[in-house]
């Protein structure tokens, strides 16, 4: 794969991972309950764990993150962001709702994960990388998801 396509490609997932992170730190002011809490604050910690890995692999391949986004996000995820605080204002920090919409930022991580999936001609270790994180987002869609299922 050309340089400049697997930069894009892991700037997309860097930007995915910071909505992700500020996403669950959002949701984990949103809530009340401290099961909720812990679990947004392990997402959130697994999010941020995800992005130092793929910086570090794209230091190893000597790509540069795309630092017009920075610590912004995607437009994307901040009208996710923007969402959560829209919903948590109306609903009363109601727990499905919240996970809810914690469950659709999930949805878009997994095919953004995907798509990356699909590229051919990646290095072998940062397909690895990218294996193994999918992995854990989805079980934590799947977490989500059946915390969400369970708070009807």
């Amino acid at each position: 794969m050309e340089a400049k396509a697997t930069q894009a490609l892991l700037n997309e997932l860097v930007e995915t991972l910071k909505d992700g992170q500020k996403g669950y730190a959002e949701a984990m002011t949103d809530v009340q309950d401290a099961d909720l809490k812990d679990t947004f604050k392990h997402f959130a910690a697994q999010r941020s764990s995800y992005l130092t890995e793929l910086e570090d692999q794209m230091f190893k391949l000597d790509l540069k993150p795309d630092t017009n986004e920075g610590a912004q996000g995607s437009i994307t995820g901040a009208i996710h962001r923007t969402w959560i605080d829209l919903k948590s204002a109306v609903t009363g920090k109601d727990r499905h709702s919240i996970l809810a919409e914690c469950e659709r930022g999930e949805d878009y991580a997994k095919k953004a994960y995907q798509t990356a999936l699909k590229a051919e001609g990646l290095p072998s270790a940062l397909k690895s990388v990218i294996e193994k994180q999918y992995q854990g987002v989805v079980e934590g869609h799947d977490k989500i998801k059946a915390l969400r299922d369970s708070s009807k």
